[in-house]
């Protein structure tokens, strides 16, 4: 898979752009704050109708228009497929081969990409937060069913939060309609829980060799789902639901107190272990970003397993941000399959043969130039 043509209209600093790119290795460059990455998140929000730096839609609208508008044309092994992303005050619109989708869940999907930023360190050493958002967006990619599973809770555990912040403080609480409340988010978180589940023996399994190859063997990486202690992986539906009505039941007194739910997908987390000892905590920089780059590259292979076609590569800023032997293992598992956005302020650090064969643009104040 890949992009073939992107047209910018009013998106951030770009009145208007228009560019072709190579399948292969596309290099932007040029100095900081004059739009590299404001072309490289025009092609994420393409693909996943958000983006990965802010969200209020509102700031990539260019500061003087009522709206801005994605067109692309991507390219898969059934032929090519024109996407358009509107964004206006009232929201955004997207449509696939000019016919617009009723929701953008439906039109999530169609172009697969993965991002790799500094801020994607994050996903290691930052907060549950973040790894929540990582683990969601991209079952959502190859999973489109999972985004109305997770819209479905997030409205049910906002319902059962409002019951609860109304009666905050109280003793009591409606037993009946609390109840169903209830009884309906358990069954919604299930199915998060499971999927999520699902998604991390598939990423375990890639990432793991992956990291065993850039540490030439000497550490091992695992990833767990963090949920409430007890929760038992291998439990069917049933079982996990009784377990989670359990939870609910022994934290009601608390809930009431803070008026929030405190059980649930939305409380969860990820922990990554190197030779057994958790890389938030005890792992060096260099493990910390040897996970992330895992993970990453981990996310391609998956990707290519459960969609047959390769996802799109978009390291913005991050190649400065490993050292020669990381940096070289990254480009030379990408190397003439996966189509990739390399942003930069210079290639003279980048001794690589696939960056000496890219089609390169030079950005200069909102302006693109190719080579």
């Amino acid at each position: 898979m890949f992009i073939e043509h992107l047209k910018l209209t009013n998106y951030r600093n770009y009145e208007t752009l228009d560019l072709q790119f190579s399948p292969k290795i596309n290099v932007f460059i040029g100095e900081n704050a004059q739009g590299k990455t404001n072309v490289m998140e025009s092609i994420f929000v393409l693909a996943m109708a958000k983006s990965h730096r802010t969200s209020n839609d509102k700031e990539l609208i260019r500061w003087d228009a009522d709206y801005g508008k994605i067109d692309g044309v991507v390219k898969n092994r059934y032929g090519s497929i024109p996407m358009e992303l509107s964004i206006s005050k009232k929201g955004k619109k997207g449509k696939i081969n000019h016919l617009e989708q009723t929701k953008l869940s439906n039109y999530i999907g169609q172009m697969n990409v993965v991002m790799f930023a500094p801020e994607d360190l994050n996903v290691v050493k930052g907060s549950p937060q973040i790894r929540r958002r990582f683990i969601d967006m991209e079952i959502g990619q190859i999973s489109p069913v999972y985004l109305h599973e997770l819209l479905t809770f997030q409205k049910l555990l906002k319902q059962r939060n409002h019951l609860l912040k109304i009666n905050q403080g109280k003793q009591h609480i409606d037993d009946v309609l609390f109840a169903i409340y209830t009884e309906q988010y358990i069954q919604s978180a299930v199915q998060i829980i499971r999927k999520r589940l699902q998604f991390i023996d598939l990423l375990q399994e890639w990432a793991e060799k992956i990291h065993s190859g850039i540490s030439r063997g000497l550490e091992k990486l695992t990833i767990k789902y963090r949920a409430p202690s007890g929760l038992n992986p291998d439990w069917s539906q049933e079982e996990m639901a009784t377990y989670l009505e359990q939870k609910l039941a022994e934290v009601k007194k608390r809930e009431l107190e803070r008026g929030v739910t405190l059980v649930g997908p939305h409380r969860d987390d990820l922990q990554f272990f190197v030779n057994d000892y958790d890389v938030q905590t005890y792992g060096s920089q260099g493990q910390q970003r040897t996970t992330a780059l895992s993970l990453k590259l981990a996310e391609i292979e998956l990707i290519k397993q459960e969609t047959k076609e390769a996802p799109i590569l978009l390291l913005d800023d991050v190649l400065s941000e490993l050292d020669d032997y990381r940096q070289s293992h990254l480009l030379n598992t990408i190397q003439g399959e996966v189509q990739t956005f390399v942003t930069t302020t210079s290639v003279d650090g980048i001794h690589h043969e696939t960056i000496q064969h890219a089609k390169m643009f030079h950005v200069k104040q909102g302006a693109v130039e190719s080579e």
